[in-house]
């Protein structure tokens, strides 16, 4: 009995070992659950162990793996199509360097035009009443009432009466001839003179048109304002072309000749360089100032621009051969590094430290860092830089 009941138990130990040896493999082998890290994706320092808010901005904390610490990213051909990247070879060249010009544009008093009377009367009536409206060359711009002027058309058709009456006298055809004359210096035209003589009815009112085309800048008349001869109407402004105006100091205008052709950025655009003629720079230095003022034009036919807008006038100073370039949009400054975005293969890619010298208007000399050959990524670049630190939750390099 003892004997079998010894057995029994044997028996029971034996089936029991390989659970119990499964259930410690078991549970050596479960790997330790891998601890999860949160930081900001606006203040990548924020680093803790647990879900929550920002302190410095507010933000939910996102989760990144720091058990990674490769300095890539892998991207495929549609991950690299929706971030819009795109690629381009260093290589060197000539860099010219520039320093830069604060001006601005202004109007071109070329351009600008008054409208004057060239009769005394009243003004009867404005047909443009504000400003900021354009108008065409032989425009009608207001009615005039002058008693001069109704005087003058009297003696036009007493002379042209007298001048076919006494055709062959050519005293009278010169009388005749005068008077038309002074009805056209006081900005009658011909068509209207056909018209006073097809009718022979006399008017004091007299329609002044647009001598030329251009934007009422200012208005200097109201209705029923009594004017002179000569005095202005409007002020008409044009925009074909507008004057850049900046101030130099004299290192600066020891470089620049009238004539000179200079580059100039407007509005920040930094990639679309225009050309500007340099037409005067002014032979003293303003009042209490070390500085004098450059002066150049640039077109402006398509209405681009507009008079106010800041520009900056690139002046070279140097030209440098065999530079290392890179555009400058390729460039991610973070803090006091600056870094690019170096394409490993067709889905890999790793920021790289970089270190610049000059700068060209877009265009920057790399001397260390890269070398010739290398592909490196020119816009996307701050999408990359966006997403390692979201991934990676710190600094690039």
């Amino acid at each position: 009995m003892n004997r079998r009941r010894a057995l029994y138990t044997l028996a029971i130990g034996m089936l029991a070992s390989p659970f119990w040896t499964a259930c410690q493999r078991t549970a050596q082998d479960t790997p330790s659950q891998t601890n999860t890290t949160f930081t900001c994706p606006m203040h990548p320092q924020i680093v803790q162990g647990h879900a929550g808010t920002c302190p410095i901005c507010g933000m939910d904390l996102v989760p990144f793996d720091k058990n990674h610490p490769e300095h890539f990213l892998l991207l495929n051909e549609r991950q690299q199509a929706l971030a819009n990247i795109s690629t381009t070879v260093v290589g060197t060249g000539q860099l010219a360097d520039y320093s830069s010009i604060n001006g601005r544009l202004i109007v071109n008093p070329n351009e600008t035009n008054f409208i004057s009377s060239r009769n005394t009367g009243r003004v009867e009536q404005l047909y443009v009443k504000e400003t900021g409206i354009a108008i065409r060359k032989g425009q009608p711009i207001l009615s005039l009432y002058s008693e001069q002027l109704l005087t003058l058309q009297e003696e036009f058709l007493m002379t042209h009466k007298q001048a076919e009456q006494f055709h062959q006298d050519q005293r009278f055809q010169a009388i005749f001839e005068a008077a038309q004359q002074k009805l056209l210096l006081y900005g009658q035209t011909k068509k209207q003179l056909q018209h006073l003589l097809a009718s022979g009815k006399t008017s004091p009112y007299v329609t002044i048109y647009a001598p030329t085309q251009g934007v009422v800048a200012e208005m200097l008349v109201t209705e029923g304002q009594y004017v002179e001869e000569g005095a202005s109407l409007f002020r008409l402004e044009g925009y074909q072309s507008l004057w850049v105006e900046a101030d130099v100091y004299p290192n600066e205008a020891k470089r620049i000749k009238e004539g000179q052709t200079l580059q100039v950025v407007v509005n920040g655009n930094m990639t679309t360089p225009y050309t500007m003629k340099v037409a005067f720079i002014t032979p003293a230095l303003e009042d209490n100032t070390q500085l004098s003022q450059l002066r150049g034009t640039i077109d402006n036919v398509d209405q681009h621009f507009q008079a106010g807008m800041p520009a900056t006038i690139l002046l070279s100073r140097k030209a440098t051969t065999d530079a290392l370039t890179v555009p400058s949009a390729a460039l991610i400054h973070s803090g006091k590094n600056t870094h690019v975005w170096v394409a490993i293969d067709k889905e890999k890619f790793e920021p790289r430290l970089v270190e610049t010298g000059a700068t060209s208007f877009d265009h920057t000399e790399i001397t260390s860092g890269l070398k010739s050959g290398e592909k490196i990524v020119v816009s996307g670049a701050y999408l990359l830089y966006s997403e390692y630190v979201l991934k990676k939750g710190g600094s690039v390099i």
